[in-house]
């Protein structure tokens, strides 16, 4: 499983999934807002299963 997440991308599904997360856990937002969990979990490890078709990359190559 190659990186393909990096950078300011990485940052803004790690804020925006801990965001959409913390509003349904603790401020009873609405259901839907769990689907943080996937932005936050892509952020965390770096890769997404939703780039490989498109052949997106985001960080850097070595």
């Amino acid at each position: 499983m190659n990186k393909n997440v990096g950078g300011i991308d990485q940052i803004i599904r790690i804020v925006l999934g801990a965001a959409l997360v913390a509003w349904a856990a603790l401020l009873g937002g609405p259901v839907w807002a769990w689907v943080g969990i996937v932005p936050l979990a892509t952020g965390a490890i770096g890769w997404c299963p939703a780039y490989l078709p498109f052949g997106i990359k985001t960080c850097k190559t070595k």
